[in-house]
């Protein structure tokens, strides 16, 4: 699947989700093409907890998670939180 294409499901079903996804540097040749890295920030995470955040994005992903993706690592942050982290 498109790095874009993940970017894009996630972006439009979490609201005002910015979505940069890449393929992590650890996999191994057999699955470099169903394992992906996330990194999501959206204000629809504020109040949630780590679990319920990324629980959006794989409800985001739909039935990709069970057929086009085999792993997905997200890191997910409100905007505040991302800002914090750049400081």
């Amino acid at each position: 699947m498109e790095l874009a294409a993940i970017e894009d499901l996630i972006e439009s079903h979490i609201e005002d989700a910015d979505a940069t996804v890449s393929r992590p540097r650890t996999v191994d040749q057999d699955h470099e093409d169903d394992h992906y890295a996330a990194v999501v920030v959206s204000p629809a995470f504020e109040g949630k907890s780590l679990v319920q955040q990324h629980q959006l994005v794989y409800d985001a992903l739909g039935d990709h998670m069970t057929t086009d993706i085999h792993a997905m690592e997200l890191k997910t942050y409100t905007p505040e939180e991302y800002a914090a982290r750049e400081e």
